[in-house]
């Protein structure tokens, strides 16, 4: 059985603990606002500029001519896998579940005799993956120095990509990465970008748009920018799903080192009525021996 001493130091250990998680708590609330907010204001441009990508790519279906990043290699034997996550932990499950998708991913394509290629955004999926996965992944883009993530982050990551692409590096390359929805929910997801898939509008599709300038003009600067925009998004996204995971994390971490306290203060307080109960009754039967 601990020792009195050891109670108090435990206690006062687990005091020290909770002020920390509380902090972190409230710190994470207080750049989750900023974070959400940034996620929601990338949504509406991202989601537009696939829209009208979704039309331009409907006139290219089939066709020889089509773009490149639209149409791919031909082929989808070399894969890609850029797996977006947080530098630093401390936030749940948030890091493992994304890259437990990514993981699964791979293991499918990998079964089917595809070649595997992984590029790690974040510190935490590359923690995650290299214990499995070591030699597909190629290397790791670590943002922990970068206080706010800007769009020239991902442009400077969307460039390595279509770098890779134009050097015949892969055939398709998919994003994953968290989707923010509320404090308590962030869901992982995976968005192909090479080839470029887009989700059809059928409201859209009824409606004939006239583009100046022409329609190859358009797509040739449009696809390449969409590579950047969506990984932006994705690195938004991942953001606000951090801190909304990182709050949610502490809290608990908070209200356990408080049950944790109440425990030992209780276990301290019964051990010590014990021993000056123990005392006292050695104090008296020394005193009935006299």
């Amino acid at each position: 059985m601990a020792s009195l001493k050891d109670l108090r130091n435990r206690i006062a250990s687990v005091k020290a603990t909770q002020k920390i998680t509380k902090a972190m708590q409230m710190v994470a609330a207080a750049k989750l606002r900023r974070a959400q907010e940034a996620a929601e204001a990338a949504r509406p441009y991202a989601e537009r500029m696939e829209t009208v990508l979704a039309n331009l790519a409907v006139a290219y279906e089939g066709r020889e001519d089509a773009p490149a990043l639209l149409k791919g290699t031909g082929g989808d034997q070399i894969h890609l896998l850029v797996v977006a996550t947080a530098e630093r932990g401390l936030c749940g499950a948030f890091n493992t579940s994304i890259a437990k998708l990514a993981r699964d991913h791979a293991r499918r394509l990998i079964a089917d005799g595809k070649t595997v290629k992984i590029l790690c955004v974040g510190k935490k999926g590359y923690d995650v993956l290299k214990r499995e996965l070591s030699q597909n992944i190629i290397d790791t883009v670590e943002l922990r120095s970068v206080k706010q993530i800007g769009f020239k982050h991902a442009h400077e990551i969307g460039a390595r990509v279509l770098k890779m692409f134009d050097d015949g590096e892969f055939d398709v390359c998919t994003l994953f990465y968290s989707r923010f929805k509320s404090v308590i929910s962030q869901v992982p997801t995976e968005q192909q970008l090479i080839p470029a898939v887009f989700e059809k509008d059928e409201a859209a599709e009824s409606v004939v748009y006239e583009y100046e300038p022409g329609e190859d003009e358009i797509l040739s600067d449009l696809l390449p920018r969409n590579i950047s925009v969506q990984i932006f998004r994705a690195l938004l996204e991942n953001v606000a799903g951090e801190m909304g995971a990182k709050m949610t994390a502490m809290d608990n971490a908070t209200r356990n080192a408080g049950e944790m306290i109440d425990k030992l203060t209780i276990t301290y307080n019964r051990q010590r009525q014990a021993q000056i109960t123990k005392e006292l009754i050695e104090i008296i039967s020394g005193a009935e021996a006299l």
